[in-house]
This record gives C-alpha cells, sequence and structure tokens, in this order.
C-alpha cells in the first residue's frame, strides 16, 4: 500500500459525526406519524447497519421498504441540526488534506441525508458515497482508490480488509475496542482525535505500518 497519492475513506454514522441525537429525533418523528412504538432509545445503541435493518424490528417485513422511505423523509426536518461532529473529525479530515490526499466518506446512510450532515457541520471530503455496507463499501473504496478506511464499527472493517485497506477504528460506537481488534482491525485509536499523529507518521514511515499496530505503537 503506497503512501501517495493518498486517499482515505471515513465512515460517517459515529465515526464523524455523533448521529445518535438526531437519529432518535427521526425515530420519535417516525413513531409519532406511524403510530407505532419505536424504541429510538434502543434503535440508537446498534447504528451502522443499513436502516431496513432496524425498522425490522418494529415493523413487519412487507412494510420495511414503505417505512424507511417514510423515515428517510422525515429525516432532514428531525436529524440534521441536532446532530454533532464527532472529536476530531474536522481535524481528521485536515490532515489528510495536510498530508496531500483526498477523504472521502462512504457510509450505509442514505446519501442525500448523509450529505446534508456534512454540509451543515462544514466537513467538506471529496466525495460522499451512501447506502453501503460492510463488505459492498468495498466497491468505493477500490473505485475511489483508498488505501486505508476510518470506521468505527466491525462491518467496516469487514469492508475495509474486503477492500485490501488498511483498517483503522475507533470504538467511538456499538463496537468495543476488542470487538474491532477480534474483527480484523490494523490499527486500533481511541478516537479521531488520534489520527492526525498516527497519519503523520503513516506517511512518513512510507506508506505502511506493522500489522496489529495500535495508538500506542502505530
Amino acid at each position: 500500500m503506497a503512501a501517495h497519492p493518498l486517499t482515505v475513506g471515513f465512515d460517517l454514522d459515529m465515526t464523524l459525526i455523533d448521529s445518535r441525537p438526531g437519529i432518535k429525533a427521526a425515530y420519535q418523528a417516525l413513531s409519532a406519524r406511524t403510530g407505532t412504538f419505536v424504541d429510538a432509545d434502543l434503535a440508537v445503541t446498534r447504528l451502522g447497519p443499513p436502516l431496513e435493518q432496524e425498522i425490522r424490528h418494529w415493523f413487519p417485513e412487507e412494510r420495511v421498504a414503505e417505512i424507511s422511505e417514510v423515515y428517510r423523509a422525515l429525516y432532514p426536518l428531525h436529524a440534521i441540526t441536532g446532530t454533532p461532529a464527532m472529536s476530531g473529525a474536522r481535524e481528521a479530515i485536515a490532515a489528510v488534506r495536510a498530508a496531500g490526499g483526498r477523504a472521502v466518506v462512504v457510509t450505509a446512510k442514505f446519501e442525500p441525508n448523509a450529505k446534508l450532515h456534512l454540509q451543515h457541520l462544514g466537513i467538506e471530503p471529496d466525495a460522499v458515497i451512501g447506502s453501503l455496507w460492510a463488505e459492498a463499501k468495498a466497491d468505493a473504496l477500490r473505485e475511489h482508490g483508498a488505501q486505508i478506511y476510518v470506521g468505527d464499527h466491525t462491518g467496516d472493517v469487514r469492508g475495509a480488509r474486503a477492500a485490501g485497506a488498511l483498517s483503522v477504528a475507533v470504538p467511538t460506537g456499538p463496537c468495543a475496542a476488542d470487538e474491532l481488534r477480534a474483527a480484523g482491525a490494523d490499527v486500533l485509536l481511541d478516537d479521531l482525535t488520534a489520527f492526525p499523529a498516527w497519519l503523520e507518521r503513516y506517511v512518513a514511515d512510507g506508506g505502511y505500518v506493522t500489522e496489529g499496530a495500535d495508538a500506542a505503537s502505530a
């Protein structure tokens, strides 16, 4: 994996943004619209997989597609303004640019809503690709030539590995550090605030790190 041209992929929910407050509000709005109870507090503890997976917990299969579209329509009204950036998110994107690289966001979230989040927060990646989960993220990562993919979920680790990219994991979402490590993460950072220093070392070393390195040793 050569360091240049450097392209780094990032997951969105619980990697670049703390989407829990906004998603909770969107599920509450969905409950009000449909008359069906959705435990929004529970739903936000298992972010990462596609929306339809969560909708199946609360609605019959024959309504999943319909309800998912209702949710996506409600989302911009309820989820965008209440969602903050994760600590270090802007600095992580800036670090990629400072290294002469490109930053792309590859997420399972509906792409128009992902773009709304990033625009609201003033985070400007070079590309945003939505509606991809786990191994399916590899398609976009390969297309954009990403050597690194940063995420918070074991599905992100799987996507990175399927793309032949270095998996950099942060335990800021639903998956604990040991789960990410067991899934095959190559690098484990406490959060994105550690990413700029790690990336500087990665580039200085010629684009290679020791497999299995963590925040202390990478």
